[in-house]
């Protein structure tokens, strides 16, 4: 992508994460992360920021038609929805035995399994 910085932005989401939009049409929802891309900035949460697109017919459908498809959001316009307390929260990251984790800044529980 020309013009672009293609340096991995550190992302504070993971896949399976339940996850707030805060801008965009979309504002207010909740959905779950299918897809990170850290060199892009960017992830796709289910049911969120979607795109009807039409095909051609195919193998798979025969008939063509339209498709809807899940659109990449900024991670700026994402936060966490913390598994235990169930708000929208900011993370930290603590040391553990079994290594870091990300901890909730709200009620100070494990977000990680």
């Amino acid at each position: 992508m020309k013009g672009k910085d293609l340096t991995p932005i550190k992302p504070h989401v993971r896949k399976g994460d339940f996850v707030v939009i805060l801008a965009g049409d979309d504002k207010g929802k909740r959905g779950k992360v299918l897809r990170v891309q850290p060199r892009l900035g960017n992830l796709v949460v289910e049911g969120i920021n979607v795109a009807k697109k039409t095909t051609k017919p195919s193998q798979k459908m025969p008939q063509g038609g339209t498709v809807e498809i899940e659109q990449p959001l900024d991670l700026s316009k994402v936060i966490l929805l913390c598994p235990n307390c169930k708000k929208p929260s900011r993370t930290s990251s603590e040391e553990t035995a079994n290594g870091r984790v990300r901890v909730c800044k709200r009620c100070k529980e494990v977000v990680d399994k």
